[in-house]
């Protein structure tokens, strides 16, 4: 009986070490051995935290995936010889998180605190101060100004709108404006 089997404790959170843009194809390449070897008595779930960034800009929304964890896969598992080799032996995985061979599974208040679970989403807005933009909707559409300011929440701008010989200062919300 080997190390590995030893340390069996039930399914537990552990952490795969993959080459860097590896993520997705280990990802892949496991739940195909799960299917074709019926594993899934042995690894219960595999997960590549990710954040979802919305960026927006006037009329245009672009979502992006960004890893929380570049190079790393999460796999629930019982750890024993068969579903050891099944993750360390799929091409792009260079070993498990832990001392020398020994994978260490994380504790339960690891789990909460990185929140596997759930993926986040959050809103960014590509406005920065001194940008050009063309208002494309409301009172100002068709005119053009300079962002003074962005608001904390990232909701509104500042726009100093040129009017005769001055500038208007006038605050707009992010949806009514496009990089010029």
């Amino acid at each position: 009986m080997s190390d590995i089997n030893e340390m069996n404790v039930g399914p537990r959170w552990y952490v795969a070490h993959t080459y860097s843009g590896y993520e997705n194809k280990v990802k892949a390449s496991l739940e195909k051995i799960i299917e074709n070897r019926n594993l899934g008595h042995l690894i219960f779930d595999i997960k590549i935290p990710v954040e979802t960034v919305v960026e927006e800009n006037g009329d245009t929304t672009k979502e992006t995936e960004i890893k929380l964890f570049p190079s790393y896969v999460f796999v629930k598992m019982v750890m024993n010889d068969l579903s050891w080799h099944a993750v360390r032996n799929i091409t792009g995985v260079t070993g498990f998180v832990g001392p020398g061979s020994r994978p260490t599974p994380m504790s339960e208040e690891e789990v909460e605190a990185l929140n596997i679970e759930q993926q986040t989403k959050k809103v960014e807005v590509s406005f920065s101060e001194g940008d050009t933009v063309t208002v494309i909707s409301g009172l100002f559409e068709g005119l053009s100004g300079t962002v003074q300011s962005v608001s904390a929440d990232n909701k509104t701008l500042t726009v100093l709108i040129k009017r005769g010989r001055r500038d208007m200062p006038v605050e707009l919300d992010t949806k009514v404006v496009k990089l010029a």
